[in-house]
């Protein structure tokens, strides 16, 4: 899951720390010649002003055995000054660097490319490098031990604010809620193009809803494609849920009108409904799921996408959200992307929230989304 952004990422994290490692050794090595030179001032002067000393005390014969203790005393204090100055120095910069932007110009370039290249959208791959120079750059750090550390850090935070401006989105108090607040009856419809696993991440939202003691009613609203109907209704009968249907053709914003009905006569408390999968690109497909949401009004619109679809998703996402309003996203196939850009993408794109993550197709296969475990499975 992820390998390639991982190993990009962990690629970058080992970059940066061997360019701390060496600037830090050069630092050292430079601050000890100035030490030295420092040193051979001190011990000149000192020389200098012994060498005045003995020869003031040359005239006065009485004080020759002084000159020469003077003389050793002096030489052992300029040794011992300069053992001194230099350990001083080492202490000081001791696991200590500044980063500047020349240092980290060449590594952020190739990140950028490498995160470009696992379907990271540019505008949040920019964001991203912004985020880690601000971490890394200007100012003095204690690198040391630590460095792999500080520099995971700095990645790990740029991560997760491509997240924090969009925010979590907990789907289960979101239902307890309006349920509540409208006595019963939690409408959602489910949008995307065919093929993304659309009808099965429905059916696992049914099983999860299940699986809290909610009842479910599932809505067939997919008219067109042929056999949309049969597959939902294989799911239906797998979880033991009533499923509303229509003919082939007929109008989709009915059978979920219809869907909602029946929920309320028999007290049931969700409604899922599948709608047709069309392509963003249909204006005639567009304008049915914008009727779809005028008519029956759902509480949530999930959009539903592949993570290996990549920035297709992402345009697709945004498409969408233009076109009927989503309010959240499924991502599908998530165990089998290599790249993990998409997900990054689409929440930062579209402004909305992941609610969950499409790992295999059991029912059982829905993981909540978390940003933290996310980044965690990026940074390795």
């Amino acid at each position: 899951m992820f390998d390639r952004l991982k190993k990009k990422l962990s690629e970058f994290r080992e970059t940066v720390v061997e360019k701390i490692k060496k600037k830090t050794e050069r630092e050292e090595v430079k601050e000890e010649v100035e030490e030295e030179v420092e040193v051979k001032e001190e011990v000149k002067e000192e020389e200098k002003a012994r060498k005045e000393e003995v020869a003031e005390r040359r005239e006065e014969k009485k004080k020759g055995e002084r000159e020469e203790r003077e003389v050793r005393k002096t030489k052992k204090k300029a040794k011992g000054i300069g053992t001194l100055l230099k350990e001083k120095g080492k202490a000081i910069l001791e696991g200590k660097t500044v980063l500047d932007e020349k240092d980290l110009e060449k590594p952020l370039e190739v990140l950028e490319e490498a995160l470009l290249e696992s379907d990271v959208a540019l505008s949040v791959a920019e964001e991203i490098i912004s985020s880690v120079r601000r971490e890394l750059v200007g100012e003095r750090k204690k690198w040391g031990a630590k460095t792999e550390e500080l520099v995971q850090s700095a990645l790990k935070t740029a991560l997760l604010n491509v997240f924090s401006a969009v925010g979590e989105f907990d789907f289960e108090r979101f239902v307890a809620t309006r349920i509540r607040a409208k006595q019963g009856l939690v409408n959602i419809a489910f949008v995307g193009v065919n093929g993304t696993g659309k009808t099965t991440s429905i059916a696992k939202v049914a099983k999860r809803l299940l699986d809290r003691g909610y009842s479910v009613v599932l809505a067939s609203a997919d008219t067109y494609r042929a056999g949309a109907t049969e597959q939902l209704e294989t799911h239906a009968a797998n979880l033991g849920l009533k499923l509303i249907k229509h003919q082939y053709g007929a109008d989709p914003a009915a059978v979920v009108y219809d869907a909602v009905k029946y929920a309320q006569s028999n007290r049931k408390e969700v409604v899922l409904a599948d709608t047709a999968g069309r392509m963003h690109t249909s204006v005639n497909l567009m304008e049915q799921l914008k009727k779809i949401c005028r008519v029956t009004t759902p509480d949530l619109v999930v959009f539903v996408d592949e993570a290996i679809a990549g920035n297709d998703a992402v345009e697709r996402a945004k498409r969408f959200d233009e076109t009927v309003g989503i309010d959240a996203t499924i991502l599908t196939k998530v165990d089998v992307d290599a790249k993990g850009g998409t997900a990054i993408s689409v929440a930062h794109s579209t402004s909305k929230p992941i609610l969950f993550l499409g790992v295999g197709q059991g029912y059982e296969d829905l993981q909540k989304f978390n940003a933290e475990w996310l980044v965690e499975r990026l940074l390795g």
